[in-house]
């Protein structure tokens, strides 16, 4: 061999070396076959040249991209026109596989197929090429067809390359025997790597699929902690991109890749990935005394039994005054003032069982007093006070329905939310998925849980899940203790969070500057609790 036919053998083995450096840092497929098509272009010397896809079904092969030097055409891949050309059946309408077209007969026999003129070949079908040459008045003349076969000898696609170029003159010639060789190496490792790109692609489409499980399993449980799961990534999403395009301020050099949206995605997906070991009962808590059934209706029983013994104690009253007609009116009175007080307590009681009621310290000591006050006789006869210590505790919440050891469950959440996490093993571009969602309630004062973080020990992506697991909660129509709030209620509520520094001054800023809570109420929220917001009445915020 000459000096220059090594030379040439070299540097097309470096271009097939490059090739295959940058298969692995290739994570676009279209990208990627779009190169692979060039490189073997180049490598071949060839004038154009077509990259086939097979389809989902593997009943034909699908234009990929196709492209041509001489009639500058760039068909399909990353910017040519739309592709015309329709797709290459690889089985007749008997079921039997086409071994007429050329890219058919290899994708079925899984070798090569070199000819040096299609229009002296009589074995395939090029009846499509010529009029393709008619069309366009081109001379197709040798062919290079190379099945893609990954690593497990799976054809995936088909390389074809058209018309030869001589080096020295340009003139059309036969694809050589090396040119075969090279080309051959060059779509094995294209189909390789297109296999561990659609591996890859599978793996997380079915980790996402995971995470929706458990979200879907969590929905089962609760319906409410199902939509919570869903909407709080979304608008962490809708803060971070916000903050990705801010210019000016704190958070000028904020970026986000793909890779880190996709990262931040999946932690919200996962937030309260915990919460599915957390009881029904108290995840679905809708009143304070609500525990598989709502309490209030042995209390409504109790005070009914409590209102017969008062009657029967005022008709007992009136047979011991019977020859005294005079006295009943005055029984009556006190049998009135009596039930009337008992209705009135059962009132005050069942209002204080509604968990979106605020508990005044009066309030409070009056169910002390009733629960002192009023005794009913149960079933066994005995008297027993209207309500127990535990029934006292809870109706004495001060806000929401959850008393202080439900309170502790529901916020374990996040522990076991982050040991279910920091289980996994992660790959390195979502390694930080434990970190941002095991943050969501932790505080900029340190006085969050379950790790007391201060703001600036926490990553920026946890406080913006922060303020949306906040306002997400705040705005939410279907919780079973309370109604959602109303857009500029839910802002001042947020703005509050930010005077006591419990949220990022800087994301709240953005959240409010750029109107995230805008476009995420028009998305999210029912138009009815969509009301006026003025900007300028919101604590924490300066316009």
């Amino acid at each position: 061999m000459s000096k220059s036919g090594t030379s040439d053998i070299a540097h097309r083995l470096e271009q097939l070396t490059e090739l295959s450096l940058q298969l692995g840092t290739r994570h676009d497929t279209t990208v990627l076959l779009e190169k692979i098509l060039r490189t073997a272009r180049t490598m071949a010397n060839a004038d154009g040249g077509t990259l086939y896809r097979t389809s989902a079904d593997r009943r034909s092969l699908a234009f990929s991209i196709s492209l041509n030097d001489t009639l500058k055409m760039y068909q399909g891949g990353v910017a040519g026109a739309a592709i015309e050309m329709p797709d290459i059946p690889l089985f007749d309408a008997a079921g039997s596989a086409n071994m007429t077209a050329v890219a058919a007969c290899a994708f079925h026999t899984r070798r090569s197929v070199n000819i040096g003129d299609v229009y002296r070949d009589d074995v395939f079908n090029f009846l499509g090429m010529r009029r393709f040459d008619e069309t366009f008045g081109y001379r197709s003349r040798s062919i290079l067809t190379v099945p893609m076969q990954d690593h497990e000898g799976e054809v995936i696609g088909v390389l074809q390359l058209i018309n030869a170029r001589d080096a020295a003159t340009g003139a059309p010639c036969a694809f050589s025997h090396t040119d075969q060789r090279l080309i051959e190496a060059l779509a094995s490792q294209g189909a390789i790597a297109l296999t561990n790109q659609q591996l890859i692609a599978r793996l997380e489409d079915l980790f996402e699929g995971f995470v929706k499980l458990i979200n879907i399993g969590i929905d089962e449980k609760s319906p409410h902690t199902g939509r919570h799961c869903e909407a709080v990534p979304e608008l962490t999403m809708m803060l971070a991109d916000a903050a990705h395009r801010a210019g000016t301020g704190p958070l000028a050099d904020f970026r986000m890749s793909d890779a880190d949206r996709r990262q931040l995605w999946i932690a919200g997906l996962l937030h309260d990935c915990g919460k599915i070991t957390t009881p029904v009962h108290v995840v679905e808590k809708a009143t304070k005394l609500q525990t598989i059934f709502d309490r209030i209706h042995l209390v409504d029983t109790r005070l009914e039994v409590v209102r017969r013994e008062a009657e029967i104690r005022s008709l007992k009253e009136k047979l011991r005054h019977a020859a005294e007609p005079a006295r009943h009116a005055a029984i009556d009175r006190a049998l009135a003032a009596e039930l009337a007080g008992i209705d009135d307590d059962r009132a005050f009681l069942r209002q204080a069982n509604i968990g979106s009621e605020g508990m005044s310290g009066d309030d409070q000591r009056r169910v002390g007093e009733i629960a002192a006050r009023r005794r009913f006789i149960g079933p066994d006869g005995n008297e027993r006070p209207l309500l127990d210590e535990e029934e006292i505790a809870n109706l004495c919440v001060r806000a929401g329905t959850l008393n202080p050891q439900e309170r502790e469950i529901i916020n374990n959440h996040i522990s076991v939310t982050i040991r279910m996490l920091e289980s996994l093993p992660w790959p390195a571009h979502l390694r930080r998925v434990p970190e941002y969602a095991g943050g969501h309630h932790e505080r900029m004062d340190g006085q969050g849980y379950p790790r007391g973080l201060r703001g600036d020990q926490m990553p920026l992506q946890a406080r913006m899940m922060a303020i949306a697991d906040i306002f997400e909660a705040l705005t939410a129509p279907d919780r079973p203790y309370k109604k959602g709030k109303m857009l500029s209620e839910s802002l001042r509520i947020l703005g509050g969070f930010r005077e006591r520094n419990h949220i990022d001054p800087d994301l709240f800023d953005i959240f409010i500057r750029e109107k995230v809570y805008l476009e995420y109420a028009r998305r999210f929220m029912d138009p009815a609790q969509i009301d006026e917001v003025d900007e300028r009445q919101i604590p924490g915020y300066v316009p």
